[in-house]
């Protein structure tokens, strides 16, 4: 038997291949499914089955290009209703792969079909528990994301009854293999480990913990953030279905020279260029959006760029199938083409360009005294801004910036110094406000991380001031 969870750091996304005796399952596919198919040509053996925990909303699954691809059935939880052909398990129904079998159990809570998969070993003893959002490290699955008519408090007296009846009465020595890690906002606080065992969150898990339901309810009802934007178009496209990545693949692979680049903006495409921040704010094409590869790519992408326009890319050179790949993960099909010789092609044909000054914490720190016109916009988290900021400074969160109005609440008159926590988000942000017409803005190098550390730089701790 093998085990092997495949992690994706900038969707805190976890699937699972599970190999027995020349067979396969996939748990929770992301949808670039080759690397499944890979990994069963690698080891001589046959995909039979897609196990899906529940309709994901914070990347679209693999399930329909997988099935499409091996024959394998895909498996959801009682109480599915999906628009593609599915095998919906009863709670409790056993599927055998190889030498081992997985067991339906059915947790509703995160959503109506949530279902967790218990996997027996050779000998028939409980090895381990694939819970998707019903339970993660040091955390469960938020309410609040896909519930059709159910408000959050049903789904959460749901989620309880589940954890109650479902989860506790496991063996402690049972592993936890969770669909999300650290960072994913399908929950309110999840661990830093990407799994774990019963034993160990039955003793850390507040979630675990002996409390009534009205108790549990509320403790996991409040203080849930807004969910990010592309979530409930996320689902909806699992629940539906979807193109091909091999289609999207073959029309977002166009090499585009500068003069069809041209034209497909002013047909309305968006610009994105997935260049490195510190690469971007030298030099742009002008009304780029930045979202660089090397941070949580899909998910800023998912959060800020419009589902319902098309977009060109501006890559790094062979950064193009990536680019592509990473955002159909969240859903952003429609991908034109991209830039043929990136960005130095552009610059090298003498078009215009753009930039964004880059300064150090230094720099800000001595003019603030200086100058009146000067505004520090925080683009970071409003619990980042609370527990402490630049004294004076503007919260105007990233996720929030997507939407113009909100942009338009940024004095364009002031002298802009925008900064987050270490430098990534900040150009995201300050590429949002150029392509909106602004131009006296500077990126704050290491953001607040860096000016913190400052000499004379102004904190303010509204934290430690209500305690």
């Amino acid at each position: 038997m093998e085990i092997k969870q495949l992690y994706t750091n900038c969707l805190s996304e976890a699937a699972y291949f599970i190999v027995s005796d020349g067979e396969a399952a996939v748990i929770d596919p992301l949808r670039d499914v080759d690397t499944y198919i890979r990994m069963a040509e690698e080891r001589g053996v046959k995909i039979t089955y897609i196990f899906e925990t529940h309709f994901h909303a914070d990347f679209v699954s693999g399930h329909v290009d997988l099935a499409q691809k091996t024959g394998a059935p895909i498996v959801y939880g009682p109480d599915t209703q999906a628009s593609f052909k599915v095998h919906i398990a009863k709670d409790g129904e056993e599927f055998r792969i190889g030498s081992i079998t997985i067991k339906t159990m059915h947790t509703p809570g995160h959503t109506l079909e949530s279902t967790c998969y218990l996997l027996s070993d050779e000998d028939g003893k409980p090895h381990c528990i694939f819970t998707g959002d019903t339970l993660f490290v040091g955390d469960v699955g938020r309410p609040d994301l896909f519930s059709g008519n159910l408000s959050k408090e049903d789904l959460a007296g749901m989620m309880y009854d589940s954890l109650q009846q479902k989860i506790k009465p496991l063996e402690d020595h049972i592993i936890v293999y969770p669909a999300h890690g650290p960072g994913s906002s399908c929950g309110k606080n999840l661990g830093p480990e990407t799994f774990s065992t019963i034993g160990a969150q039955k003793e850390t898990n507040y979630a675990l913990q002996e409390m009534t339901k009205d108790e549990f309810i509320k403790t996991v009802t409040s203080g849930l953030a807004t969910p990010p934007a592309y979530f409930p178009i996320n689902a909806r496209i699992n629940k539906e279905g979807y193109d091909s990545l091999d289609d999207v693949m073959g029309t977002g692979m166009q090499s585009l020279t500068i003069a069809d680049f041209k034209d497909r903006v002013k047909e309305g495409a968006w610009i994105l260029d997935t260049r490195p921040a510190t690469v971007f704010t030298s030099g742009f094409v002008p009304g780029a959006v930045s979202i660089g590869l090397d941070g949580r790519f899909a998910e800023w992408a998912g959060m800020l760029l419009p589902y319902n326009r098309n977009l060109v890319l501006v890559t790094e050179p062979g950064k193009e199938q990536e680019s592509i790949v990473r955002l159909a993960r969240v859903g952003i099909d429609n991908v034109q083409g991209y830039l043929a010789g990136g960005y130095e092609a552009w610059q090298q044909a003498g078009e215009r360009i753009d930039m964004i000054i880059d300064i150090e914490p230094d720099e800000l720190v001595m003019d603030m005294p200086h100058d009146d016109m000067l505004e520090v916009v925080d683009v970071r988290k409003p619990s980042e801004f609370e527990a402490g900021h630049v004294k004076g400074a503007v919260n105007a969160p990233l996720d929030t910036l997507a939407d113009p109005v909100n942009i338009a609440m940024i004095d364009d008159e002031r002298n802009l110094y925008i900064h987050c926590a270490g430098g990534y988000r900040s150009v995201i942000a300050a590429s949002l406000l150029k392509r909106e017409g602004y131009h006296n803005l500077r990126n704050v190098l290491g953001g607040f991380g860096k000016i913190k550390s400052e000499k004379g730089a102004a904190i303010v701790y509204p934290d430690k001031v209500k305690a």
